[in-house]
């Protein structure tokens, strides 16, 4: 059967859209970084900026990503880390992606939130008997990170800069959280 033009174009315009659109609606899913990394590489701390944003998300409080828990962790790799330490969490974003290309057949970053946590809850339970285990140094960085910064030390704990008489085994249910000093 013979192909007008106009079905040529058609079909060469929905080709186009097929290849164009998820391309670019990745490209808009994958924000710019607010900061710039010094230990990682910019697809690593996109990586990342996901990875602490699924240990800690917003809730009624920021969440790990709104603390500037990523650019923490970068800093600490970078100028603080055992070198066994970095390398560690370095390899382990690496693998974020080749695990995810594996189970999914696309990056990190491009599958679901869903599968993003799944891959993380199977971390989670390999750094239980394996140490140092990427995933635990992520863990571990991010809670530090995100208590030691302001919304995690004024919004997520309570916070007062001068505390008053000490109470030891006072009821979690008089204070509520947990505080910080």
């Amino acid at each position: 059967m013979p192909q007008t033009r106009r079905d040529t174009l058609l079909t060469f315009g929905a080709l186009w859209t097929a290849l164009a659109v998820p391309a670019a609606a990745a490209a808009q899913a994958t924000p710019a970084l607010g900061w710039a990394p010094k230990a990682l590489s910019a697809d690593q701390a996109r990586r990342l900026e996901v990875v602490v944003d699924l240990i800690m998300p917003a809730t009624d409080t920021p969440g790990a990503r709104e603390a500037g828990v990523a650019a923490f962790i970068d800093r600490n790799l970078a100028d603080w880390a055992d070198p066994l330490w970095r390398d560690t969490a370095v390899a382990g974003l690496d693998r974020l992606d080749a695990d995810a290309k594996a189970a999914h057949g696309q990056p990190f970053l491009a599958i679901s939130p869903a599968q993003q946590a799944a891959l993380l809850r199977g971390y989670d339970e390999e750094a239980k008997t394996r140490r140092p285990h990427f995933f635990a140094i992520l863990k571990d960085l991010t809670t530090v990170g995100y208590f030691s910064s302001e919304p995690g030390a004024t919004k997520a704990a309570r916070y007062d800069p001068v505390p008053g008489d000490y109470r030891g085994c006072v009821p979690l249910k008089e204070i509520g959280r947990v505080w910080a000093l």
